[in-house]
């Protein structure tokens, strides 16, 4: 038997609970498939969980440092990892919980439970039933790599969904991988009392920043104690007892590490290779990520695929852009592009990193006349009054065209006050207009127009 819809939306993360309320509200028939969890990776192993738990995190590490503030708490300083886990988990199951109720209540909405398969363009096998629809959607997300390192079976290696689900510090927490998600995991761990050591192939921690960044990046992170191991070409793992040995050098020292537990946080992979993707000659690249335009329609018509699996964006809320988009264009005559998305995004250290457009880096490579200004958070007021003077403000800016290129705010609120540039750079506003405008005072955001004003030619 073959049921027909309208739409057929695979996976239920940030893009397909709302894109099935907005096809609903059109009328259509629509069927959403979902193997494990609703929400995805951003409710059920990502951000909602992890920024549960950095709050937890930061809270500790605030207590530890009642004292700079004249505030006395009294004796040792502990943490409860069981009720760390215990909050984190409710946030995600609230979050959960309520996506599910929503899809229930969603007239002409039906959810599948199962793993949906490709058995042509249009058709889609799941539970052994058969499904039908001139639209299907693919919002299947993504999930850790793990590639073949030498000794990698030999070891127990955790990801970021075991991360969550730990109820305990480990003693001794290896980050194998230098970036955002690494990063975030080893600083809250330190604070919940592990002893931590990132290490990373590459010369620098996040190499997608600027050096600048990475290098104030490396600070905050030791000035912690957290040991930063980077250079580390020789990468490998041995069981050692009870524990587990990382190689680092081949021919240096220190050649290795020895800790109670691994996070392995080298990057992404989509869930694309068990769809049956080639049995409806749907394109993919040479990573896996399906190859859309700049619509989001993959080469097959009718068929699109949104956030993560798609390669185009790898955060929550360029997956929701995406159901945007898509819904825009489909629903309401409109002709939204991917490529007209200003890239932004946060790193969730403490302080946390915001970021927007381009960086300093990418707009002297694309030969553009770049101007910069900086400020380091020392000389920002709010940042003073906190006690929280790591880390600056970077703007960058295209000297003949007055656009805003992009801008890094490393400092506390830099996540929030990020959102001043992003929002310029989405309407074009000149970066001289900037510098005109009164911002509330004592913010991180009001030195925005002073670090504008003092911008000066790159390099």
């Amino acid at each position: 038997m073959n049921r027909r819809f309208d739409a057929i939306i695979i996976g239920a993360g940030q893009a397909g609970p709302s894109l099935a309320g907005r096809l609903t509200a059109a009328g259509m028939k629509v069927a959403l498939i979902e193997r494990k969890f609703v929400g995805g990776t951003c409710v059920n192993s990502g951000c909602m969980p992890t920024k549960a738990m950095v709050a937890s995190a930061y809270a500790a590490h605030l207590a530890r440092r009642a004292g700079d503030f004249g505030i006395s708490v009294g004796g040792e300083i502990t943490v409860d990892m069981r009720k760390v886990h215990a909050r984190a988990a409710k946030v995600t199951l609230d979050a959960r919980s309520g996506l599910e109720r929503w899809l229930t209540s969603m007239e002409n909405c039906t959810t599948l439970r199962g793993h949906a398969r490709f058995i042509g363009p249009h058709k889609i096998e799941v539970g052994g039933e058969l499904l039908s629809a001139p639209r299907i959607f693919i919002n299947v997300g993504g999930r850790a790599a793990r590639p073949d390192m030498p000794g990698i079976d030999q070891v127990k290696v955790l990801d970021n969904t075991d991360m969550v689900a730990l109820d305990q510090a480990p003693r001794h927490l290896i980050v194998v991988g230098g970036s955002y998600v690494g990063l975030e995991f080893a600083q809250m761990f330190r604070r919940f009392g592990a002893e931590v050591t990132v290490v990373e192939k590459g010369p620098r921690l996040v190499s997608r920043e600027d050096e600048d960044v990475s290098t104030s990046i490396k600070d905050i992170l030791e000035r912690e104690g957290i040991a930063i191991r980077v250079d580390a070409e020789c990468i490998r793992f041995e069981p050692h007892g009870d524990e587990i040995r990382v190689g680092l050098h081949c021919a240096r020292e220190p050649r290795d590490v020895v800790g109670s537990h691994v996070l392995l946080a080298v990057g992404r992979r989509p869930n694309t290779d068990d769809l049956g993707l080639d049995q409806a000659e749907i394109a993919r690249d040479a990573r896996g990520y399906i190859t859309v335009d700049d619509r989001l329609a993959t080469n097959v018509e009718g068929v699109f695929a949104l956030g993560e699996c798609n390669g185009r964006g790898a955060f929550t809320h360029t997956a929701y852009n995406d159901f945007e988009i898509v819904a825009a264009n489909l629903l309401d005559g409109e002709s939204r592009r991917v490529s007209d998305r200003v890239q932004g995004y946060a790193l969730y250290i403490d302080p946390p990193l915001g970021r927007a457009g381009m960086s300093e880096a990418e707009g002297r490579k694309a030969g553009l006349p770049v101007l910069v200004g900086t400020r380091p958070m020392t000389r920002v007021g709010r940042a003073v009054e906190k006690g929280e003077t790591l880390g600056f403000m970077k703007i960058v800016a295209d000297a003949e065209t007055g656009k805003i290129l992009g801008a890094a705010i490393l400092g506390p609120g830099g996540d929030e006050a990020i959102h001043g540039v992003l929002d310029a750079i989405n309407v074009g506003t000149p970066y001289r207009d900037l510098q005109w405008a009164v911002p509330i005072h004592p913010t991180v955001s009001e030195l925005i127009p002073t670090v504008i004003g003092a911008m000066h030619p790159s390099g």
